[in-house]
């Protein structure tokens, strides 16, 4: 069966609803990929620099010490930083986006993103994605 002509695809057609929520879902994965790439490499590398403080910590844990071994070792510190703050945002953004529903800009962008993905045809490649068959 062919796909519809961009000209016929309107934002009420339930197959562009169905592509639309398609490419969200891509995102959410995306996000989630990247919380989980940025754990894999910053975040191990930041624990890995962090052994000796974390050792001492075992041992005797005081907030004293855990400030300490942050604040002498701030490359690992910024690394979990980095790996804590993209986890807090996708969750949050993900929390919103099913409590509340998608924002009309946030949907709007995705409409746009799949009229263009659309418009290119198969050689896009995010049309497997949003349009599989």
């Amino acid at each position: 069966m062919d796909q519809p002509q961009p000209s016929e695809l309107e934002p009420r057609d339930p197959g562009f609803q169905s592509a639309v929520q398609r490419l969200h879902e891509l995102t959410v994965l995306m996000r989630w990929l990247l919380a989980l790439g940025s754990w894999l490499t910053i975040g191990l590398l930041s624990l890995w620099d962090l052994r000796e403080p974390i050792a001492l910590l075992r041992q005797y844990f005081t907030w004293a010490a855990l400030r300490y071994g942050l604040a002498y070792h701030w490359p690992a510190s910024v690394g979990l930083g980095l790996c804590v703050g993209v986890t807090l945002s996708t969750l949050i953004w993900q929390s919103r986006n099913i409590l509340f529903g998608l924002p009309l800009i946030e949907r709007q962008r995705l409409e746009k993103q799949v009229l263009k993905i659309h418009q290119q045809g198969q050689s896009h490649p995010l049309w497997k994605w949003v349009y599989p068959r």
